[in-house]
């Protein structure tokens, strides 16, 4: 079952180098179990753009930043793995990665992809 996990946290903050190679370590660690199907990390929303559908059909485009969003993801992996506990722990071990080199609060939401049949969600 595959698990999305999205990092959210304060617009502008860039990790160190250190801090990137225990991210990637980490990333190496979930691919040699098999369990990494990908991950990356998002570039600043001045260089990104939103569309958005309204209910009468209408799209609009709006180039960033977004300075509206007090949040923003900076980033994300999914795992291929037998249950939301397994998807947890891997996600745990990425917010400890951040301790001692990263001074800002960071939420990681875990989500299940929507190829898994709801009775395997709730495993």
């Amino acid at each position: 079952m595959r698990f999305m996990t999205i990092v959210k946290g304060r617009e502008g903050c860039v990790p160190s180098q250190a801090l990137i190679d225990r991210i990637m370590k980490l990333g190496q660690e979930a691919s040699t179990e098999g369990v990494m199907v990908g991950m990356g990390g998002l570039g600043p929303t001045a260089q990104g753009a939103r569309a958005r559908l309204s209910k009468d059909g209408k799209i609009t485009v709006t180039d960033g930043p977004f300075s509206e969003a007090k949040e923003v993801i900076g980033g994300f992996a999914i795992y291929d793995v037998p249950s939301k506990e397994v998807a947890l722990k891997w996600t745990r071990r990425f917010l400890e990665a951040h301790i001692g080199l990263w001074n800002e609060d960071l939420e990681v939401e875990v989500r299940p992809m929507m190829d898994a049949p709801p009775e395997q969600i709730s495993r």
